[in-house]
């Protein structure tokens, strides 16, 4: 059913309203938000980490509301309650309620995302809301004035979306301080001081306290598990032996730290929670077959130094297919310095790079057409090694859906 919806929502208005008349739009509709909110921003990190704080919150018994900034099940996976997708039939009601309204002021297809999913939550009152922002913070359609923000939280901060965002980290990081509210407490991850203190400067202006994620320590593998301390918490265990997840898990528990005293949480649920399953497409295995949407050089660099862990001693051969505004000028590198072998290819998609625009790689990548032949040929000619599909979230998950539907390709 939610096809039907994702169809209706491309047709939408591709001229988005300003930050000024989306919120001027969500006011007149009474858009408000008014459930306590956690807001979340940053260049890698951002959805594993409103998973995890979803999945403590879920276990401490609150009623949780979650939006995502995109899903492979598009809508209707961006918007969670209850640990559970939106389900098609609200999804559909609630939807054609709104669908006049959202065709008449051409909102784009985030917009209205963030429209319905914020008119779904204030139906379902949850206890807490936690909110990814799509892209930045300041401008972000997620990223409502009158948001009822108890924490605000900066993941990373790296050099994408520069388009958007800007062409330094300063300029990248400012945008996502526009998340900070007045005297509403921000938590960041590790980032480097120039881009610290610009964060620092705008907490100050908002008279906000700003904390910093701790040091975690003693991170090691058992069984396919990466357990860490992190402060008074030992041996914490998680769901995945993907490194890159003990500092969005170390995140999730500060947060859960600094709002202890409005939101309690028992060490049990925190460790339920952080022993969740990761997300789909997020250091994901199928067989042989890893799955990991490393989509910015920043997330390249994390899924390079987990690659002894998908070999699991065993070389690692890539499969690789990006957006043409992605920079792969940093990201390929940065893969081929720990794996054996790159293959690149394309996906259907307008903005998928093709044969053309990896031809400057061609002396050190083979170019393959068809993603699924180039994935089984991979297996057929490495059958005791390690496969990683990466590259951009769109791509990973066209080929996770291909094997659910079809298994791996022999």
């Amino acid at each position: 059913m939610h096809e039907e919806i994702e169809k209706a929502l491309s047709k939408l208005s591709k001229a988005p309203l300003t930050s000024d008349e989306f919120e001027k739009y969500c006011a007149k509709r009474k858009l408000i938000l008014s459930c306590p909110v956690i807001q979340v921003a940053g260049s890698i990190g951002k959805s594993c980490l409103v998973h995890y704080l979803e999945s403590i919150y879920l276990a401490a018994g609150y009623r949780v509301g979650a939006f995502f900034s995109s899903s492979l099940d598009g809508l209707q996976g961006m918007v969670r309650f209850g640990g559970e997708n939106i389900p098609s039939k609200d999804l559909l009601e609630l939807f054609h309620k709104n669908e006049k309204d959202l065709n008449r002021f051409g909102l784009t297809y985030f917009q209205a995302s963030v429209a319905l999913a914020y008119r779904y939550f204030e139906e379902k009152k949850p206890d807490l809301v936690i909110v990814e922002t799509g892209l930045g913070g300041a401008l972000d359609p997620t990223n409502l004035e009158t948001l009822d923000t108890r924490l605000s939280i900066i993941a990373s901060v790296s050099m994408d979306n520069t388009a958007e965002l800007g062409t330094t980290l300063s300029q990248i990081a400012l945008h996502a301080a526009g998340i900070i509210k007045p005297q509403a407490p921000v938590l960041v991850g590790n980032i480097d001081t120039t881009t610290l203190d610009t964060i620092r400067e705008e907490a100050l202006k908002q008279k906000s306290t700003l904390y910093r994620v701790e040091a975690f320590h003693f991170e090691h593998l058992v069984e396919g598990k990466f357990h860490f301390d992190y402060g008074p918490y030992k041996d914490v265990v998680l769901g995945t032996d993907a490194s890159y997840q003990v500092i969005n898990a170390s995140l999730a528990i500060e947060a859960t730290r600094l709002l202890q005293n409005d939101f309690p949480v028992t060490e049990e649920a925190v460790r339920a929670g952080l022993g969740k399953p990761n997300l789909p497409v997020r250091f994901e295995r199928f067989g042989r077959v890893m799955l990991d949407a490393a989509h910015n050089p920043e997330s390249a660099e994390a899924l390079a130094r987990c690659a002894r862990t998908i070999g699991q001693g065993k070389p690692v051969h890539v499969l690789f297919a990006s957006l043409r505004e992605k920079n792969i000028a940093v990201e390929l590198p940065t893969l081929a310095n720990a794996v054996y072998t790159i293959t690149l290819t394309t996906f259907d998609h307008p903005l998928a790079r093709d044969g053309i625009d990896f031809m400057i790689y061609a002396d050190d990548h083979p170019f393959e057409e068809d993603a699924w032949a180039a994935l089984g040929k991979l297996l057929a000619e490495h059958p005791e090694d390690a496969i990683l599909v990466t590259g951009s979230f769109e791509f990973v998950g066209m080929v996770r859906q291909r094997i659910e539907t079809e298994g791996l390709p022999a």
